[in-house]
């Protein structure tokens, strides 16, 4: 189906105002030169997730010319895994050029935004951020941008691993108070945590290992195979280090559960 196809559904009223609108979505590509990307800009209105800049592997100058042409149309953009030692040249960058640059804590992840009317509306979904040490709060705070792209609010805990099984209580109580719709539970290590969160918990828990460990379950993988292996029902797992799938993910349930 093209354009023509979707205007004429439109004029026969086959199809209502809102149809049409998920429908040219498709059709919104944002092409930036010599070939270097082509952008579903539009991403937003089609399924409710905006298109997310994965920095990995990018040369400096066509990240810039991505990030950019994003801001151009939709004032905001996030940004995942831009390598360390260029974070703070891109929050310089984007701060002289009055942009408000949301860094996140320990995190090579940035949300860029113009100012708060920009970013999605915060509506009624609840999303809490639970992670086990230190070291992982960058993934942490990687799935915090997520949800405020996604237009929701978040609870946040860091450091509450199983090592000192007591601190996790108070801050699960406050979340489950606060009826939260989801979790996402990000711990390195054997990566126990989010099973212990969903033995705990009756909202679906989604559990993000991290890269964080040594020996023979460095890399991650040691924390992925155990959460993998869970017995407690209710643990969906996103790959090693991707707080922000597993941020995405939990406000899609949050704000399915809250309509």
């Amino acid at each position: 189906m093209d354009i023509k196809d979707v205007l004429q559904d439109y004029r026969d009223k086959k199809k209502s105002l809102e149809d049409v609108l998920d429908s040219l979505s498709l059709f919104s590509i944002e092409h930036i030169e010599d070939q270097v990307a082509q952008l579903d800009i539009d991403r937003a209105n089609r399924k409710f997730i905006p298109e997310v800049v994965l920095a990995t592997h990018k040369k400096p100058k066509d990240l810039l010319l991505i990030l950019n042409k994003i801001l151009q149309k939709k004032e905001y953009v996030l940004v995942s895994k831009i390598k360390p030692s260029l974070v703070p040249k891109f929050v310089s960058y984007y701060a002289k050029a009055g942009y408000i640059v949301d860094q996140g804590r320990n995190s090579t992840s940035i949300l860029v935004y113009k100012n708060e009317t920009s970013l999605p509306s915060i509506r009624e979904g609840k999303v809490g951020i639970i992670s086990a040490g230190t070291s992982d709060m960058g993934i942490a705070e990687e799935a915090r941008l997520a949800t405020r792209v996604m237009g929701c609010t978040s609870y946040i805990t860091y450091d509450v691993g199983i090592a000192g099984f007591h601190r996790l209580i108070g801050p699960l109580k406050k979340m489950t108070t606060n009826k939260v719709d989801a979790i996402v539970a990000i711990a390195g290590m054997e990566g126990a945590l989010p099973a212990i969160v969903t033995s705990l918990v009756n909202v679906p828990v989604i559990g993000v290992p991290t890269s964080f460990g040594y020996g023979f379950g460095s890399n991650g993988v040691g924390a992925l195979a155990s959460m993998l292996q869970t017995c407690s029902f209710g643990l969906s797992v996103v790959n090693i280090d991707n707080g922000i799938g597993g941020g995405i993910f939990a406000s899609m349930v949050a704000k399915k559960g809250s309509t």
